[in-house]
């Protein structure tokens, strides 16, 4: 089977569970060469138990960060990341809770300081998504769901970390191409990814003063556990996934991590306020 072929598959459990894809996404930074640019850092992942996520949460640590992972409820997944942190030789931490919930947010930030001593890098990547073809389909439990987890959670960590967070530290949120280009079928998403945007240029602003650097990372059709899982996508929209790309194919979550990984880094150090886009290729001009 070729890469950019994915086959007819679906799960029935939001946010999706890694092991049970086929092919399995590459997030394992098989190849990387780390080059200790993040050495002594402690970082936080939400969302790190599988796709995106882990991949950011093995390229931390193989660059010398320590890393707390949050996931929802998918604990082999987790567990299945950790191991790889630990075969790094950095610290691992694993929570598992609902980042829609301020106090969850809350306790992940002050057991990660008080486990790592201390904070510098914060990844908001947490996400959920519903498709639906009408607007008229969209209840108001399933909206409210969605920005809670996607953006809520983003206020409720930022916030709780920025007592520990000092110049030099970084927060990295994952935008969605459908920020800018939109999307028929996930209009509260697309909403929610929206606000990532304007949350990521507002607060850059907000924490310049304080040397606290805030940039987003916005990427395209990426092979993760939320495809199959989506309740309205058919087999055959699984299978087609990330084809309409300039590229052609879906991308995959070792190839989003490293603009993860450069916008922690001080080869970032004069970039602020800005958004990455690893997408196959499309133009969005954002």
């Amino acid at each position: 089977m070729d890469r950019e072929s994915f086959p007819p598959q679906g799960q029935d459990k939001q946010p999706g569970v890694q092991k049970e894809m086929t092919p399995k996404p590459q997030g394992e930074a098989l190849g990387y060469k780390p080059a200790g640019k993040l050495l002594g850092k402690r970082a936080i992942v939400t969302g790190g138990d599988s796709g995106i996520g882990r991949a950011v949460a093995i390229m931390f640590a193989l660059e010398g960060a320590d890393v707390a992972v949050v996931y929802l409820d998918e604990t082999e997944d987790a567990r299945e990341t950790l191991g790889h942190i630990s075969a790094s030789g950095r610290r691992g931490l694993l929570f598992a809770g609902d980042v829609g919930s301020r106090p969850f947010c809350e306790r992940v930030i002050e057991e990660t300081v008080q486990h790592f001593g201390g904070l510098d890098i914060l990844v908001n990547n947490a996400g959920e998504q519903h498709v639906r073809e009408r607007l008229e389909d969209i209840e108001d439990e399933q909206i409210e769901r969605t920005f809670r987890t996607n953006i809520f959670s983003q206020f409720y960590l930022t916030r709780a970390a920025l007592k520990h967070l000092g110049p030099g530290s970084s927060v990295i949120n994952t935008a969605s191409v459908t920020a800018y280009s939109g999307h028929p079928l996930l209009l509260d998403y697309s909403s929610t990814k929206g606000a990532i945007v304007a949350f990521t240029r507002s607060l850059s602003l907000q924490l310049a003063p304080r040397g606290i650097r805030v940039n987003a990372v916005a990427p395209g059709p990426i092979w993760t556990p939320l495809i199959p899982a989506q309740d309205s996508f058919t087999p055959e929209m699984v299978e087609r996934f990330g084809k309409s790309t300039p590229l052609g194919r879906a991308g995959q979550p070792d190839e989003v991590a490293p603009c993860y990984v450069f916008l922690a880094s001080s080869d970032a150090s004069y970039i602020s306020g800005q958004v990455l886009h690893p997408n196959g290729g499309q133009v969005v001009n954002g």
